[in-house]
């Protein structure tokens, strides 16, 4: 494996399975070393396809999206590292796919307890066909100021605190991501920081190893010393005393071997890593410590005494002018997320939507402040819920009641009205179920169920006014406007709607006051003076019950009805109810399977 540096300034990769925050820490990185393009060229997430809008400094960027390894790396043919974040059940699979690619170089497995059989087959074809894999079980890995793999060294904080913004001249390679960050720290306050790092991760088959890593360093002539943190547990720190012994490493190594304090316990103990198990003497850290100092490498009596042995290893290259030590640069400041800004207390900015109905942010959601499990265990019904949503308080049971009778009067009215037919048509030409409820709320309007606000408007005005229901109507007919709710095509005085007469019983029994609607039985017993048609219809009663509902509850203040008139909070009860009968009648075409309907040409008058 041998050959020099990994990455470059110019080095960009490939994202397996979109993780948000890996890869925006990526392109933070990328911002604080100053480099001109992002270092993720393009996204994998099986079964999407389009674009993910992340930062780049100040920028906001889009990221294309791919459904496939194959789509992304024929985009984005200079992307040579992919970073595979898929779980471990599927990362084997996607690593040896990527690996098969002309352009993938270096492929790193994010994953954990990945298949050993499976990893073998990865490090066998990635070595016979000269690529490099890193882990599984990795944080990854960075050079500095130049490409970070995913959440490598973790926050922006870290990084500046770790100087990483900028090559320094320690390459360092350990088996723990999470030690990995640690000792980035440690070698940035007693040297002038890392050139590059790398977590080979800590399953029991790497797809690098400490060695591999090691001799690459030695090739790249930026990187004057090295710095290796092994664990107890297989062999691998084994290669390294080797290529020691045999002097094909020729820059000084500090090396550690965490896990001295196995030999404490009398059974066998299993550390964090899958392949941090103490097991026979040259597999203890002992025994590799003491091999590793035999071979030439610099390795302490302990890890307190790590950080001194770094230290003097890279004080003794600047005296012998083997290290001009890098001067120290100011990054830039990355600019900070709204959402983090906001909650650390450092900005303001003004909200784009208010809602003052229902929030969602808690456990459970609330419908004006009644959490959904009190609306579940108390019974509330279809009526409460609208009185939570439409006003924002609970209206008395009588209330909610009557809203509830007048969804299920007004729910539907045959096939014929305007309403239902364009719904049947629109389902008969094969649309879907939303196409065919939009197509037949559509028709909602003065014409066809919008007569409810308006009969509440007008029996309103007139009888806050104290006309007459003579002046009501003689006003009306010099204004040139039908009373609206006055009026029915089928019915009449001698046959009145079963409807009206329904409510009009509920409400006499449980209302406090019935004023308006009183005061609209008024009104249809002049009209019926003039035709037997002018009665009072649903519209009509359900416009002045509301009325008379808002009124006689106490709960609602004068300029609350007058709003709740206005704004049309009636009409939106004739949508609610209807939407249930045009979704019957898209149901019952799509169960009977009609053909696409064309309206018959002797229902036509064709004229010049």
């Amino acid at each position: 494996m041998a050959t020099g540096q990994l990455f470059s300034r110019t080095t960009q990769a490939l994202f397996y399975n979109y993780k948000q925050l890996p890869i925006q820490r990526m392109l933070d990185f990328d911002f604080l070393c100053g480099r001109e393009t992002p270092s993720v060229a393009g996204i994998i997430n099986p079964g999407s396809e389009g674009f993910q809008k992340l930062f780049f400094g100040q920028e906001e960027i889009a990221i294309p999206v791919h459904t496939t390894i194959e789509a992304a790396c024929a985009a984005h043919p200079t992307a040579d590292v992919f970073i595979n974040f898929a779980s471990f059940r599927s990362a084997a699979a996607s690593s040896m796919a990527a690996l098969k690619q002309p352009t993938i170089r270096v492929v790193a497995i994010i994953a954990e307890g990945v298949p050993e059989s499976d990893t073998k087959q990865l490090i066998a074809y990635a070595r016979a066909n000269n690529k490099v894999v890193i882990g599984p079980a990795t944080v990854g890995g960075i050079q500095a100021g130049a490409f970070k793999i995913g959440d490598t060294a973790g926050t922006i904080d870290n990084i500046i605190h770790c100087k990483l913004y900028r090559p320094g001249s320690v390459g360092f390679v350990s088996k723990s991501g999470g030690m990995s960050n640690e000792l980035y720290n440690t070698v940035a306050r007693v040297t002038d920081g890392i050139y590059e790092g790398i977590a080979i991760g800590g399953d029991v088959f790497p797809g690098s190893t400490l060695s591999d890593h090691v001799l690459r360093f030695n090739n790249i002539p930026q990187v004057k010393m090295m710095v290796v943190l092994g664990e107890l547990g297989g062999r691998d720190e084994y290669s390294l005393v080797e290529a020691l012994k045999q002097g094909k490493v020729n820059k000084p190594v500090v090396a550690w071997v965490s896990g001295t304090c196995a030999r404490l316990f009398k059974s066998e103990v299993q550390f964090g890593h899958a392949g941090a198990k103490s097991g026979g003497e040259m597999e203890s850290a002992q025994a590799k410590n003491q091999a590793l100092r035999e071979a030439g490498a610099v390795v302490p009596t302990s890890y307190e005494a790590f950080e001194s042995a770094i230290k003097e290893t890279f004080e003794k290259l600047v005296e012998e002018g083997k290290i001009e030590p890098v001067k120290e640069v100011k990054p830039p400041q990355i600019p900070e997320d709204l959402n983090t800004a906001i909650k650390s207390g450092k900005v303001r900015a003004p909200t784009h939507i208010i809602s003052t109905i229902s929030d969602d942010r808690g456990e459970e959601p609330r419908y004006a402040g009644v959490p959904m499990s009190s609306i579940v265990e108390q019974g509330y019904g279809v009526g409460d819920v609208i009185s939570l949503l439409w006003f924002k308080r609970s209206l008395p049971r009588y209330c909610t009641q009557f809203i509830e009778i007048c969804i299920m009067l007004c729910a539907d009215h045959g096939p014929c009205v305007s309403g239902a037919h364009n719904t049947i048509v629109t389902a008969r030409a094969g649309k879907d179920l939303v196409s065919s409820l939009v197509s037949g709320l559509l028709t909602i309007g003065p014409r066809f169920g919008g007569a409810i606000d308006d009969a509440a408007r007008y029996f309103k005005d007139a009888y806050d006014k104290g006309l007459s229901p003579y002046e009501f109507v003689e006003s009306m007919k010099k204004k040139g406007i039908r009373v609206p709710g006055i009026g029915h095509r089928i019915k009449r005085g001698d046959n009145r709607d079963k409807r009206v007469e329904l409510l009009q019983k509920f409400a006499r029994t449980h209302f406090p006051s019935v004023k308006y609607m009183e005061y609209a039985v008024q009104v249809e017993t002049y009209t019926l003076s003039k035709a037997n048609n002018l009665v009072l219809n649903v519209d009509g009663a359900i416009g002045s019950l509301f009325l008379d509902l808002l009124a006689g509850s106490g709960m609602f203040t004068k300029q609350e009805i007058d709003e709740i008139v206005e704004i049309g909070y009636l009409n939106g009860l004739f949508v609610l109810a209807r939407s249930i009968g045009l979704i019957g009648h898209t149901f019952d075409q799509k169960r009977l399977k009609q053909p696409l309907y064309r309206h018959p040409w002797e229902d036509v008058l064709y004229t010049k």
